[in-house]
């Protein structure tokens, strides 16, 4: 899968605001916060950027299944089934 930041970047300090019950749990159970964070941050961002990307090519990609439904597909005539 493509990474959506570069990974190699320097890392960043950055304050959060947690709800200290839900921190001291995660810290006991040894969840790694920065980790943790930046795993969910890459998740949304590349969410984000998929649904951007769809909304710009909504038509293109409406325009194609619509093709499809009338044409078919390219490659059914190779079709063995």
């Amino acid at each position: 899968m493509n990474a959506v930041f570069d990974p190699k970047a320097a890392k960043k300090a950055c304050n959060v605001s947690i709800n200290e019950d839900l921190l001291r749990q995660a810290k006991e159970l040894g969840i790694n916060l920065s980790q943790t964070l930046e795993a969910e941050l890459e998740k949304r961002v590349r969410e984000a950027k998929a649904q951007a990307w769809y909304e710009e090519n909504k038509e293109a990609v409406e325009a194609m299944h619509r093709w499809v439904e009338e044409n078919g597909l390219l490659s059914d005539h190779f079709r063995m089934f």
